[in-house]
């Protein structure tokens, strides 16, 4: 079973702000080719920062925490062009 998304008025805000819809950060974090790189934040909660693409074809970097099992997006944006370069990058699977 997959993990939970959980949304509220405040992440819908901050992806919002960037032009990105819930559905399409879900489908950036579920990528099965996205790069998960581990943040630190200055909360000090464990963060990831997942790049990968949505259905319409976007690379996406969306940063998310786990909370209480659930999957909670804090934001999420274009991915800059460095970022998209790592995920277009060859990889050995």
């Amino acid at each position: 079973m997959a993990p939970e998304f959980d949304w509220d008025a405040v992440n819908r805000y901050h992806l919002g702000r960037n032009h990105v819809i819930p559905e399409e950060a879900q489908h950036a974090i579920r990528d099965p080719y996205a790069i998960l790189l581990a943040i630190e934040s200055e909360s000090g909660e464990d963060r990831t920062k997942a790049v990968g693409k949505t259905a319409s074809g976007r690379v996406l970097a969306v940063v998310f925490a786990i909370r209480d099992a659930a999957i909670r997006p804090i934001t999420a944006y274009v991915a800059s062009p460095h970022l998209q370069s790592l995920y277009l990058r060859p990889r050995r699977i």
